[in-house]
């Protein structure tokens, strides 16, 4: 952990000075003082890490303050400093969740150096342990996040079942919103690495200048604002898994030192000497063709042979057929319980107006089409009239699946006389065609007005 935050409350100058001082000396240590409980209480909104306090206050005795502070976070760590052995208050004070009690003596800052390490090994503890449960119980729902029964998506389970057997790196490519990072999850929790953590490192969304620091960590005084260590992403990951989201959006000159890394399984924090050992399961996704970006000389050939591993492309919402159906049943029957409103249904015209659209957002798109379908429903059914596309995604939409030329313009035709309510003669102008052919194409039953 970096940036432990100590608040220490003693209203004695030379005595809080020295334990200042002494606690001070391990540079991850932002250590404030306090001479009275009211100016603690009125700092409490930043977030220390734990408290110490005297118990003989001019404002306040230690147990009034005490139960203040477990008021406002119940979860901020406490010790008490008192200048006697008072047996009655300590066993009071321990009975109501107490870390420590120290008496003042010549010991004192040696023992509450030793209480604030095993504080805080007990808070990084516990951290650690509900941030595994969250992530243990998010399983079931990444899970969900894959459903589907299509051949295109049993392929992609086969695929990650094989990815869950080994620690082999895997790439995944598709389309944004595809689900990339949700399959990375599920391959890390049916992994033999599940119990340790899963970091997830958008590089697209990180400032170059600031993505070395990120994933590599620094030093002290390594740079201009570099006021304590920081542990970087890989270092974060280590005995877990990694995954870098948009790996292609690498710069260039980060691309080697990350190529280092994976090869030497070491790495050096900016402005440090010492060589951290990884043992780091890397996942890389990307919706570009890291093949492509080789050839035009935007990736590295020897960084993508390093962490191609096992390649997982994932197909587009289009190409999984009744997948859509299950999806969007899934999103909804979610969206109903988070939100505590009674399961809806989908009509039969909703669900035949969902599997014809094409989803250039794929299936985060689908899923932002249904809670938003939920929400203008009449709260019993989802019907064709609730579901709402994106204009500018609807217009372009058909071109993603191969069509005669004959379907094409008939789609091109549907989509203008949608936009402009059916005034054929407009729909003519603007196409450029004869009204007759509009006219034919209904006739045929084509186009329905």
């Amino acid at each position: 952990m970096e940036g432990y935050s100590i608040f220490i409350v003693e209203d004695d100058p030379w005595f809080g000075e020295i334990l200042e001082y002494h606690l001070t000396l391990n540079p991850d240590y932002q250590v404030s003082r306090f001479a009275t409980a009211k100016d603690c209480l009125a700092n409490l909104h930043k977030g220390p890490s734990l408290v110490t306090i005297d118990y003989s206050l001019p404002d306040m005795n230690g147990v009034e303050l005490f139960k203040k502070i477990k008021e406002f976070n119940e979860q901020i760590p406490v010790i008490a400093i008192s200048g006697q052995e008072d047996v009655g208050t300590a066993v009071e004070l321990f009975k109501m969740g107490l870390q420590d009690y120290i008496v003042k003596d010549e010991n004192s800052k040696d023992l509450l150096w030793n209480a604030v390490v095993k504080a805080r090994e007990t808070f990084q503890l516990k951290s650690e342990i509900e941030q595994l449960k969250h992530e243990l119980e998010q399983k079931f729902d990444f899970e969900k996040g894959i459903k589907g029964n299509s051949p295109a998506i049993k392929k992609i389970f086969a695929l990650m079942e094989k990815a869950t057997k080994t620690n082999i790196n895997v790439s995944i490519t598709g389309e944004t919103g595809t689900g990339k990072e949700v399959v990375a999850k599920a391959i890390h929790y049916h992994s033999d690495r599940k119990k340790k953590s899963f970091v997830a490192v958008n590089m697209a969304a990180i400032p170059s200048e600031l993505l070395e620091s990120e994933l590599f960590g620094h030093e002290k005084g390594s740079f201009t604002g570099a006021i304590s260590r920081k542990l970087g992403k890989f270092e974060e990951a280590n005995k877990g898994t990694l995954f870098l989201d948009e790996i292609a959006e690498l710069d260039l000159s980060l691309q080697s030192k990350l190529l280092r890394v994976l090869q030497e399984r070491e790495l050096t924090r900016i402005g440090g000497n010492e060589n951290v050992k990884l043992d780091v399961r890397l996942i890389v996704a990307s919706h570009k063709n890291l093949l492509e970006e080789v050839k035009n000389g935007k990736f590295r050939e020897d960084l993508y042979y390093r962490i191609i591993g096992l390649p997982i492309e994932l197909p587009p919402l289009r190409d999984r057929g009744n997948d859509i159906l299950l999806l969007a049943k899934h999103f909804a029957e979610e969206f109903c319980r988070e939100n505590k409103i009674v399961p809806i249904q989908i009509s039969p015209e909703a669900k035949d107006k969902l599997v014809h659209y094409k989803y250039p957002g794929n299936v985060r798109e689908l899923k932002s089409i249904i809670e938003l379908a939920v929400v203008m429903s009449d709260g019993k059914e989802i019907r064709s009239d609730d579901i709402t596309y994106n204009s500018s995604s609807g217009e372009t939409s058909f071109i993603h699946e191969e069509m005669s030329l004959r379907d094409y313009t008939c789609n091109i035709i549907k989509h203008y006389l949608k936009k402009y309510d059916n005034d054929v003669l407009l729909v003519a102008d603007k196409l450029d065609i004869g009204k007759s052919t509009i006219y034919k194409m209904i006739q045929a039953k084509e186009i329905q007005l």
